[in-house]
């Protein structure tokens, strides 16, 4: 069973974050500098709630087998630059970006939020390093919410809807980027 069918059984309804999310959250826990037991996170793909959503142990091993597989796929790939936007995540005429892409944003920036203190551990605010983490940062931000960002450029007269295609188009490397730099400096810190 594939993730996309385990998070729309029925008993799962609105219990579990969806795919584009998940997919965010974990990109956020693949790209850490210190790499997390998924023990310590698994839990905020339902809600932060103690007991798992599902109705049983088959269930949620599979579960975790699907995100521990993605988390797989997706440490290795930003650590050689080959990491690429999960199928949907794209740019849309009308909306800027997809819903896809705007659900990955959101989990990749609440993920995030869980790696804070690593990231600002290693990424001090007067270095140089955090205007890195700053920009991946700001670019999912924008992405996430485009007409604020949109609105925001344009009170200072910049046509802004070029700038989200050449973000979307950046940000692969740029997380690569980041998680590279992340483990460099972890290392250089052992």
């Amino acid at each position: 069973m594939i993730l996309q069918q385990l998070l729309s059984l029925p008993e799962l309804q609105d219990k579990l974050i969806n795919e584009a999310k998940s997919r965010g959250f974990i990109t956020a826990m693949a790209a850490a500098p210190h790499t997390l037991d998924p023990h310590e996170w698994l839990p905020f793909l339902w809600g932060g709630e103690e007991v798992a959503p599902f109705q049983d142990g088959e269930q949620l091993e599979c579960y975790i087998e699907q995100i521990i597989a993605i988390w797989n796929e997706y440490r290795p790939a930003l650590l050689n630059n080959a990491w690429q936007w999960p199928e949907g995540c794209e740019l849309d005429e009308e909306e800027i970006v997809s819903e896809q892409t705007r659900d990955f944003c959101e989990g990749l920036l609440q993920g995030w939020q869980l790696a804070r203190d690593d990231w600002e551990s290693i990424m001090p605010e007067e270095s140089e390093d955090n205007a890195l983490l700053g920009g991946v940062l700001l670019s999912l931000s924008m992405l996430y919410d485009p007409e604020t960002s949109i609105a925001t450029l344009a009170e200072q007269g910049i046509e802004g809807l070029e700038q989200f295609e050449e973000i979307f188009n950046a940000i692969p490397t740029m997380l690569s980027g980041l998680t590279m730099r992340g483990v460099q400096l972890v290392e250089a810190n052992a």
